[in-house]
């Protein structure tokens, strides 16, 4: 009986072997189906259903279903887990001609995560022609494979919540970007009046757009003559065009939630804008997190912190049954986006863009002692609730063509700095030497070339000395010709190395991205004329009107340079170059700036109007094709500060100051923020 059992046994065996050589397993079958499904290949998983599941679900109930669902939900991380049949069940099944599997399934979706325990039924079927027929395991398939919920009828539903974007904030809590309630101009189509046509045009007339956009607004499917069909938005400073528009009939107003530019052009640059994604943004996005209705932003702080201002959307999954009776599949709340808190003052901002008062040119405002940025202005500006609500073909027309460029962002870009360089001149040469202080030379006329190979190029000074000239009297009469002999005598090596010391050819360590000032066009100064001439600021060292004021706090600072900060919660007073130059030759510099508007010989007298102390340095930038031309274009700079309080650094330049008094009208303009904001 032993050696009976023991031949039974094997003969069982081979035929278990046997069928799993010549005929899959239903292991082996939901193992492949189970790959497919990871994988999302629904053809490939239609093929492996029942012939019923066939008739009940043709292609377009099943691979077709499966993609729309998976798609709008956007599925990922799928994960189809299961037993392996023990060999007891592996017998039963190739007994029977069915096998289960308890599975589950896992993944991840627009609303969270997702999970759910369900069952499949394979059964052996005869599937090919009679003359090639096989026998295989089929899926006996259902809609529950999807979502059980679903499993007998009903449809799937997801609902999106948009999250709060997140505020610019100024350091006090003053807004700079925030959602406030904006006029969203509507049209009820049955109420147009007689001429229509007429109605539409005036309508378009008054909010900057086309006919043919307010008829693609009127043409949407879902829209009925009695239903108000949302057209544009305005902002909240348009009133006269609102009152306007409430004449004509079928027009509505409502108020809605939008984004507001509290100081509209004065930080145009600054905060940027935000404005519907485009074809081109979508390419760059996140498509997961993006879609073609979404507002997104734009240049400035608006596109640098979008991540953190667009927060997340919140999604509901929902299964609808045949009398509307909702289960919830999967849920996630909105997440708000985050509050920007920066450094700027609103105030500063706004003194500052106004004191332009229609000149271009840009300027920064700092704390010396902490490196925290308090305004940063490009003028003109421009209205970026234009660009925000939909900016009409008219008036970009007029913006591109304005000759003033109010779409370039002065504040990120460099210019030559001029005589406000000379500072940096004579930190570099004290601290390597090539300055003594009390030092004066002899310096004869107005005019001073180095010999035959200079040619007919001379270095030019506005007034003359009548005694040696030191360092503090260069700075104060902003002597050209003695930075250019101290330039020259200190050769090129080590002039460009003290300026790359102050963060020349190096990126500014800064949330906003804004050129890097350069000493020339190489980086290096290969010759005695473009020595001499960057000693002074011209040449062609450039510079932003950020990282000018930054150079200026060494001399405020025991020597240490200071690292800029956009952000309120940045560690504030920061070194960004340790100890530059000496506290003493800080002292001196100090002193000479202070003279340079006390002086009578000084070049900032202007500044004597305020009723305190301030102390600073101008700078003429000449824009000249050769250095003798005549009626060349001239900007205007001025770093200027309060000698005592030291609490605030402004780096001005104006454009085009050569028929205005040259620096003196940026040293009215930056004395004038300062009493302002004093």
């Amino acid at each position: 009986m032993k050696k009976i059992a023991i031949l039974f046994s094997f003969i069982l065996l081979l035929i278990i072997v046997g069928c799993s050589n010549n005929e899959p397993t239903p292991q082996e079958r939901f193992d492949q189906y189970a790959d497919h499904w990871n994988n999302q290949k629904f053809s490939e998983m239609y093929k492996m259903i029942t012939s019923k599941s066939e008739e009940t679900y043709p292609t377009e109930k099943f691979v077709d279903r499966y993609k729309t669902i998976y798609g709008d939900l956007n599925i990922s991380d799928l994960e189809v887990s299961y037993k392996k049949l023990s060999e007891d069940q592996m017998e039963t099944a190739m007994d029977k001609g069915t096998a289960q599997f308890p599975f589950t399934v896992k993944m991840e979706s627009i609303a969270g995560p997702i999970s759910f325990d369900y069952e499949a039924t394979l059964i052996r079927e005869t599937s090919g022609e009679d003359d090639e027929s096989e026998e295989n395991w089929f899926v006996k398939w259902d809609p529950g494979f999807i979502f059980p919920e679903i499993k007998d009828g009903a449809e799937i539903r997801l609902e999106t919540t948009e999250p709060k974007r997140g505020e610019i904030l100024d350091r006090n809590r003053m807004p700079l970007a925030l959602n406030d309630m904006v006029n969203e101009v509507g049209i009820v189509p049955e109420k147009l009046g007689d001429d229509p046509e007429q109605a539409k045009q005036k309508i378009a007339d008054l909010l900057g757009i086309s006919i043919e956009t307010i008829n693609n607004s009127l043409n949407q499917d879902w829209v009925k003559p009695n239903l108000n069909v949302p057209i544009k938005k305005l902002p909240p400073s348009a009133e006269d065009t609102v009152s306007q528009l409430l004449e004509i009939n079928g027009v509505s107003i409502r108020e809605v939630t939008g984004r507001v530019y509290p100081l509209g052009k004065a930080a145009s640059h600054l905060t940027g804008y935000i404005s519907q994604v485009t074809a081109e943004d979508m390419e760059e996005l996140d498509s997961d997190k993006y879609d073609a209705n979404d507002m997104v932003g734009q240049r400035g702080l608006e596109s640098l912190f979008e991540k953190k201002l667009k927060g997340e959307k919140g999604a509901k999954i929902t299964a609808i049954d045949e009398n509307d009776g909702e289960t919830v599949i999967a849920e996630k709340e909105a997440q708000n986006g985050d509050n920007i808190v920066t450094t700027i003052n609103v105030d500063i901002q706004e003194a500052m863009y106004n004191a332009y008062d229609g000149d271009t040119g840009t300027g920064a405002a700092i704390n010396p002692k902490t490196g925290e940025t308090l305004a940063l202005v490009s003028s003109p500006g421009f209205a970026p609730d234009k660009f925000l609500y939909g900016i009409s073909q008219s008036d970009y027309k007029e913006l591109k063509n304005d000759p003033k460029k109010p779409t370039l962002n002065r504040f990120s870009a460099t210019f030559a700095p001029g005589s406000a360089i000379k500072p940096i001149t004579a930190a570099i040469g004290l601290n390597n030497g090539s300055i003594v202080p009390g030092e004066g030379i002899e310096i004869n006329g107005l005019t001073w070339s180095n010999g035959e190979d200079w040619g007919d190029y001379e270095v030019r000074r506005v007034s003359e000395s009548n005694a040696p000239v030191d360092v503090t009297d260069a700075l104060i009469r902003s002597d050209n010709i003695y930075f250019a002999k101290k330039g020259v005598e200190m050769g090129s090596e080590k002039l460009v190395k003290g300026l790359e010391q102050f963060g020349f050819g190096e990126d500014l360590p800064f949330d906003y991205p804004i050129t890097a000032p350069s000493v020339s066009s190489s980086g290096s100064i290969s010759d005695e004329v473009l020595l001499a001439n960057t000693s002074y600021g011209q040449g062609e060292i450039e510079t932003s009107a950020l990282h000018l004021a930054l150079t200026y706090t060494p001399f405020l600072n025991d020597g240490d340079m200071l690292k800029p900060t956009m952000l309120a919660d940045a560690e504030q007073g920061e070194v960004w170059k340790e100890s530059l130059i000496t506290s003493d030759q800080a002292k001196l510099i100090r002193e000479a700036l202070q003279k340079v508007v006390a002086s009578e010989k000084g070049t900032a007298t202007a500044a004597k109007s305020a009723d305190f102390p301030i102390s600073g340095k101008t700078g003429t930038a000449e824009l000249k094709l050769t250095a003798d031309a005549e009626n060349g274009k001239e900007n205007g700079w001025f770093v200027g500060y309060p000698s005592d309080d030291q609490d605030i650094l402004i780096a001005m330049m104006v454009e085009n100051t050569q028929d205005k008094g040259g620096s003196s009208h940026t040293v009215e303009k930056v004395t004038d923020i300062l009493k302002e904001v004093k």
